[in-house]
């Protein structure tokens, strides 16, 4: 049945894997997609303890405290929108334009992601009365927004092909 099912996308979807655009969103997928196994930040604790925050919410990783501090929830969500809209843009492969305004919408929500990732860090640092230290992946959000850039590029490339291709008839 493994079979049928990959024959079935093969032969339905034989351009879309072929294009320069759709690895550009896979791989801002991949970077989200990371985002759910990783913590984005470190707070220490006044006690000792560490709290780390990623998508679930402040996590107390020492021995001391309760075990979640801080919920964020909206972050959460967040996140699986932009995946489930990367998603359905790769699967816009034919319809040009509209891949492309869903691409611009993507953008417009990684940048506000990592808006409210950093929110949520210096909240939740400052009712904890200390300071936070960022990680690299804080920057995931970022980096999957340039790729979907890079991706409205190869769209308006294939789009401009399309339509010289047409004043040639």
């Amino acid at each position: 049945m493994i079979p049928n099912i990959f024959n079935f996308a093969v032969n339905n979807y034989p351009y879309m894997l072929q294009r320069i655009q759709t690895l550009y969103l896979l791989i801002a997928d991949l970077l989200v997609v990371a985002l759910f196994f990783v913590p984005f930040a470190e707070i220490p604790g006044k006690e000792g303890s560490l709290y780390q925050f990623d998508l679930s919410g402040v996590i107390s990783r020492g021995t001391a405290g309760s075990p979640m501090m801080h919920s964020s929830w909206p972050v959460l969500i967040l996140a699986c929108l932009i995946l489930i809209l990367i998603n359905l843009t790769i699967l816009q492969f034919k319809n040009r334009m509209r891949q492309m305004k869903l691409s611009y919408f993507t953008i417009v929500l990684l940048i506000g992601l990592t808006a409210l990732i950093y929110y949520y860090v210096w909240k939740s640092s400052n009712l904890m009365g200390s300071s936070y230290s960022l990680k690299i992946f804080f920057t995931f959000p970022l980096i999957a927004s340039v790729f979907v850039y890079f991706a409205i590029r190869g769209i308006a490339k294939d789009e401009l092909l399309v339509k010289s291709i047409d004043r040639i008839r």
